[in-house]
């Protein structure tokens, strides 16, 4: 047996593979995932991404030289833990100020779009209707023949 591994050895190697991402295929009939519109309105910023914005200019005013992303959020997140509610009162009125107006896009938006939306499923749901009838048809043929098969048996 020489050159022949070990059992755990092999199962060593088998934990250690790699397994492709690409190599691996869509199930089929699966449909993926809906691409996102370009149009559609970004999301309202919370209170805390307001102040997000003010405090990296402060802090790459303060901290030239500090390029970590990391650090930036951290320092920012202790800030924000530190204020009190008085403090945080005018980010808070500026992100309720910003969501009243993405409502007001998304809305707009939604009805828009809702007649354009209503057009195009009502075509892809009669194709599958028509799949579907003929699958059923199918199903209710071999079931036929079955039943004639037991039919038969009774008989005799």
């Amino acid at each position: 047996m020489k050159g022949a591994k070990s059992k755990g050895a092999a199962k060593a190697d088998a934990k250690l593979a790699v397994k492709s991402k690409g190599a691996e295929k869509p199930a089929k009939g699966r449909k993926g995932k809906a691409g996102k519109d370009p149009n559609k309105p970004k999301r309202a910023p919370s209170a805390f991404f307001v102040f997000m914005e003010e405090f990296r200019k402060e802090f790459k005013e303060k901290n030239p030289k500090n390029k970590s992303v990391a650090a930036v959020g951290k320092a920012a997140g202790d800030r924000w833990k530190s204020l009190t509610d008085a403090d945080k009162a005018p980010y808070v009125a500026k992100a309720n100020k910003l969501k009243l107006e993405y409502n007001k896009a998304i809305a707009a938006y939604n009805k828009g779009e809702s007649t354009a939306a209503k057009k195009a499923p009502a075509k892809e749901e009669e194709e599958e209707e028509e799949e579907s009838d003929k699958s059923k048809s199918e199903v209710n043929d071999e079931d036929d023949e079955e039943g004639s098969e037991e039919d038969e048996d009774d008989d005799e």
